[in-house]
């Protein structure tokens, strides 16, 4: 991985705490994690983003086709966990491995707090691994977009772990053959969330795509939910409901 100039979140100064949670924030040079949880566990979560790291910074220096490829990639049964997880995302949605890894580093993360707290939220760059009681609401940040911090998505988790990522190709440094403002994807991991939401984004270069990507959305089981916002044009599938903020 890439050593970057750290990118402040600044879509999260006005991002609600869910419920009574308490959060905080880890940080390690570009990855930048924001994580509802007891902050007892700030140490833990720390620790695992460490091992994250170099685990996915050794991989490349020995496969650097797993840093560039833009096209799904074969498993490798010698690979650490988080690449295989990023793998296995990609493949359905017909992207390079790296479209997942903001998704798959969040929800590493997530699960490694799970196994000391019930209820765990681990948000990287827009893209969230999330376990909840009831159902959860995220802001939609999007650009220049007349939707953009007016709206957004509520979730019912049921209490089972979902990610529910989001690509866009106006805002930040992802790479994005599309223009929308903002593509936000509910799937059962957040790995194919971040996946899925790249490959939707890469199809929406304007307002008239945007039924193309809610068809594409509708033909991948893997995808339970899908926003697509494009300038003043917006979008809706499956199980996300949009609420005025």
């Amino acid at each position: 991985m890439k050593t970057q100039l750290y990118v402040p979140r600044f879509y999260r100064e006005n991002k609600p705490l869910p419920g009574s949670r308490s959060s905080f924030n880890v940080l390690c040079r570009d990855t930048d994690l924001w994580i509802a949880a007891d902050p007892k566990l700030e140490p833990l979560a720390r620790a695992k983003v460490l091992e994250l790291r170099k685990e996915l910074e050794s991989y490349i220096a020995r496969r650097h086709e797993f840093l560039t490829s833009l096209e799904p990639l074969p498993d490798d049964g010698s690979a650490p966990g988080i690449v295989r997880e990023m793998i296995s995302a990609a493949r359905p949605a017909g992207v390079g491995p790296m479209a997942a890894v903001a998704g798959a580093v969040a929800e590493a993360v997530g699960r490694e707090l799970l196994e000391f707290t019930s209820e765990a939220i681990v948000e990287n760059g827009g893209d969230i691994f999330l376990k909840t009681t009831g159902s959860f609401l995220t802001g939609v940040f999007a650009g220049d977009s007349p939707f953009s911090g007016k709206i957004g998505y509520e979730v019912e988790t049921n209490g089972q772990p979902v990610g529910l990522c989001t690509s866009s190709g106006t805002v930040g440094h992802s790479l994005s053959f599309g223009r929308a403002d903002a593509v936000t994807i509910l799937s059962r991991t957040a790995a194919l969330a971040d996946a899925f939401a790249t490959a939707v984004g890469n199809i929406v270069k304007a307002k008239s795509d945007i039924e193309a990507g809610l068809d594409y959305a509708r033909d991948h089981k893997e995808i339970r939910g899908c926003g697509i916002i494009v300038g003043d044009g917006i979008g809706l599938y499956g199980n996300l409901r949009l609420v005025r903020l």
